[in-house]
């Protein structure tokens, strides 16, 4: 038999059926194919979620042990080579991240497949791929993929709300895959706070429907609910400042947006309906809760 018959054919990561050759006290062997039994690939106890007898053919997964060597498990992990999936992040190092796809062991997302600040436990849209020397990892850049992924908005209407997962970030926004596999878009400046993470969950209201069926979205209430959610912030704010705070209609628009994360319209206009409720009154540049004593 020629050296090259001889070597071992399989690679970690490989999802394969191979036939059990024997067994002994660590679990079952399983036959690599090259005619060698020194080549036979442990499938231990541990990772067996049935036991087996020698004979049976067993689909298992393929990884490396603490000493690289090839070993089997038979919990089969949840994404196939090409595929998208929705991951935890396991682990940070300074070499990369490890994430979970399901199997006995972490996949590799090295740091150049990274988008932003990736965190252990958090949830993140991934590729699996193989790189250059043939190991196993995913990538955060699956914009292409995502699209190939998604089909055109249905069934749903302006007004109508949608939760997805942040899959990719621009300066402009963020791109969403909502649950029903629909593409949106996301301003930044229809995010109260304007910060969205990778992978994070959102629910937002549909804005516009465009005619490839992708969506714009808002995480902002409607004019009417958000006049009444600000004046009642504002009303808020007062209170935990014992009734008086030195902002009014005036204030500069940055002071607004910093104190408060509004509009300088939205803001005046929770005051205006403050004002008409009676609750508040402004005087030499503050503003006053009605009730604090001092009208």
């Amino acid at each position: 038999m020629s050296e090259q018959n001889k070597q071992v054919k399989y690679r970690p990561g490989d999802v394969v059926t191979l036939k059990v050759a024997r067994t002994g006290e660590l679990g079952a062997f399983l036959d690599a194919g090259t005619g060698n039994t020194s080549d036979d690939i442990l499938l231990h106890k541990l990772q067996q979620t049935a036991p087996v007898q020698t004979g049976d053919e067993v689909k298992v997964y393929l990884y490396l042990d603490p000493n690289k060597r090839l070993t089997a498990s038979m919990k089969l992990p949840k994404m196939r080579e090409g595929q998208l999936g929705y991951v935890r992040v396991l682990s940070v190092t300074r070499d990369g991240g490890f994430v979970d796809i399901g199997a006995e062991r972490g996949v590799f997302l090295p740091y150049s497949q990274m988008r932003g600040h990736v965190s252990p436990n958090q949830l993140v849209w991934v590729k699996l791929y193989r790189d250059k020397s043939g190991r196993q990892a995913v990538t955060m850049r699956v914009e292409e993929d995502m699209v190939r992924a998604s089909k055109p908005a249905e069934g749903v209407k302006v007004g109508d709300q949608v939760t997805g997962t942040v899959y990719n970030i621009l300066p402009e926004g963020f791109f969403i895959f909502t649950n029903q596999r629909f593409l949106a878009f996301l301003h930044r400046s229809e995010v109260p706070g304007g910060r969205l993470d990778f992978g994070q969950e959102v629910t937002g209201r549909i804005t516009y429907i465009r005619q490839d069926g992708r969506l714009n979205i808002s995480l902002r209430l409607q004019k009417e609910n958000a006049l009444i959610a600000d004046a009642e912030e504002i009303y808020n704010y007062l209170v935990k400042r014992s009734g008086r705070m030195p902002y009014c209609d005036s204030t500069p628009l940055e002071i607004i947006k910093q104190k408060f994360g509004i509009s300088k319209a939205a803001f005046k206009r929770a005051l205006g309906h403050l004002m008409k409720e009676g609750r508040i009154y402004q005087e030499d540049g503050w503003t006053y809760l009605k009730d604090n004593g001092k009208k």
